[in-house]
């Protein structure tokens, strides 16, 4: 029977299938079968189950269908390997705050990079609006412009205060939300879907810093064609599948001008006749997005 897998839990997957919800685990030797991947199966993913007849109300997933698209990220407790985030997304939401806590373009950026990688969509949303000084709106509006002159889509929202603008963009759509945690993730989704209940803790004072309350990734089901995936709040986002030398392929602004260097294999640091330094200089690629590649590309360095 084919089911739809919503949540793991590390050892149990919950599996929606035209009959219900239910509680399955992986035969052994898939996780046998994957060795670079810490887990091998995300939500998101499509599998064919069947009862396990020596446990009653138990399923085994004896089938894992072929990902039309996936996305995941170095796995921090295992070097070498891959941590599955989800799968078969259509876009991606990338949550992020100016304050309480504080999340970095950069890390926005890391985020972008990693969809433009496996081809997803991604809508950059700037989150706690009512917290925000007016200097901090104008910065927010100079990013937006950005972000939007490269194909993305954008939005400024209060998720505590306002009507969100997003049924339109979620319609009939698998969307990934991602973020720190404390960007304010779970609140979202209980706004969007109220009878996910998810638990919300207020942000520490302590260094600023969110509080994990997502433990394990889900799907909550808007209707039967929508649905959004809310995920653990990432502290870090490790690069993973990218190598340094194809790193500027995920940057829009820069992937236009690439071979058009003075050196064919120019990395677009500290060598002559660079064209994408000289659309930096010349305020055609925004400085901030130019940092964002650098301090990825050093990381990658560091990472061999």
């Amino acid at each position: 029977m084919k089911a739809l897998v919503t949540k793991t839990t590390g050892l149990w997957y919950e599996v929606k299938s035209d009959q219900g919800i239910h509680m399955a685990r992986l035969r052994g030797k898939f996780k046998q079968d994957n060795k670079k991947v810490t887990n091998p199966l995300a939500v998101g993913d499509w599998v064919e189950i069947a009862p396990n007849g020596q446990v009653q109300n138990e399923w085994l997933i004896e089938h894992i269908h072929e990902r039309e698209n996936y996305i995941s990220r170095q796995s921090p407790r295992k070097k070498g390997h891959d941590h599955l985030i989800a799968s078969n997304i259509d876009q991606a939401i990338v949550l992020f705050t100016f304050h309480t806590p504080r999340t970095s373009i950069g890390f926005v950026d890391r985020i972008l990079v990693t969809l433009e990688a496996y081809r997803i969509p991604g809508i950059v949303v700037l989150n706690k609006t009512d917290l925000l000084r007016e200097e901090e709106l104008t910065n927010w509006s100079q990013v937006a412009s950005v972000y939007e002159n490269l194909g993305y889509q954008t939005r400024a929202v209060s998720a505590r205060q306002e009507e969100l603008p997003f049924d339109e963009l979620l319609k009939g759509k698998t969307t990934l939300l991602v973020g720190h945690s404390g960007t304010g993730k779970s609140t979202l989704i209980n706004r969007i879907v109220p009878e996910a209940e998810q638990v919300v803790n207020e942000v520490s004072n302590f260094a600023n810093k969110g509080v994990h309350t997502t433990t394990f990734a889900e799907m909550f089901f808007i209707n039967d064609q929508t649905r959004i995936i809310d995920t653990p709040g990432i502290k870090e986002l490790g690069l993973s599948e990218i190598e340094a030398d194809e790193l500027g392929h995920y940057f829009p602004e820069m992937r236009s001008s690439l071979g058009e260097c003075k050196f064919h294999n120019c990395r677009h640091v500290e060598e002559p006749g660079c064209v994408i330094k000289e659309k930096v200089e010349r305020g055609e690629i925004a400085f901030f997005r130019y940092e964002s590649y650098l301090s990825m590309l050093l990381s990658e360095d560091n990472r061999k």
